[in-house]
């Protein structure tokens, strides 16, 4: 019986015109060395996220970038306080992404995201359905949370998900793994960045 973890991509229902590329919270807060929330191998995946961005940007897909932040008095946060340290203030380089990212003029950010998913209370769902995008390439930190919530959200919004799993990381690999095999079943395609690039071979 195939593993769900090894689900082939429906590559024919797949073209990129109807593609982006969604980069989560790559934030200093979440990823720069010591960071208040440092995600465990966090930085080890700028090199893969580089290589998808330079594939996405190849080949015209749109590159999109969130940014958790929350208000410089904390009134946004509500119960997560219970769960996490404060991070990722307004106004602080917390929320700036982290350096070696290849950010460039043109790229599509999705700022004031207060909750672990990205698209609720952001315009993210508003800027895919005005570039009449079907499927999301995503990749980010932490798999087993924004990644993870942002994926189901995706899926019940009938986007078709192709998840990086080698450009995410969780908080550990007992974390990253569960996230990767509850995604796979129903809500993603759970992939590597060598079969995404592998897409669509003629730029």
């Amino acid at each position: 019986m195939q593993s769900p973890l090894q689900r082939p991509l429906p590559r024919e229902r797949i073209e990129p015109r109807h593609t982006a590329l969604l980069v989560v919270d790559m934030e200093n807060d979440f990823v720069a060395a010591g960071a208040v929330m440092q995600t465990p191998g966090g930085l080890a995946i700028v090199p893969a996220i580089n290589r998808l961005i330079a594939w996405a940007r190849s080949r015209g897909v749109p590159v999109i970038f969130t940014h958790e932040m929350h208000r410089a008095d904390q009134s946004d946060y509500g119960i997560e306080l219970e769960y996490d340290p404060v991070h990722c203030l307004e106004g602080t380089a917390g929320v700036d992404l982290v350096a070696g990212l290849d950010v460039q003029p043109g790229d599509i950010h999705i700022v004031a995201k207060r909750r672990y998913d990205c698209f609720l209370a952001t315009d993210l769902d508003l800027v895919l359905r005005c570039r009449r995008i079907e499927n999301l390439v995503v990749c980010g930190v932490t798999t087993h949370q924004c990644v993870m919530s942002t994926v189901f959200t995706a899926r019940h919004l009938d986007y078709r998900v192709l998840l990086a799993a080698d450009a995410c990381a969780g908080v550990s690999p007992d974390h990253h793994a569960a996230a990767l095999l509850c995604m796979s079943d129903v809500f993603a395609y759970v992939t590597d960045t060598a079969c995404l690039t592998s897409l669509w071979s003629q730029p």
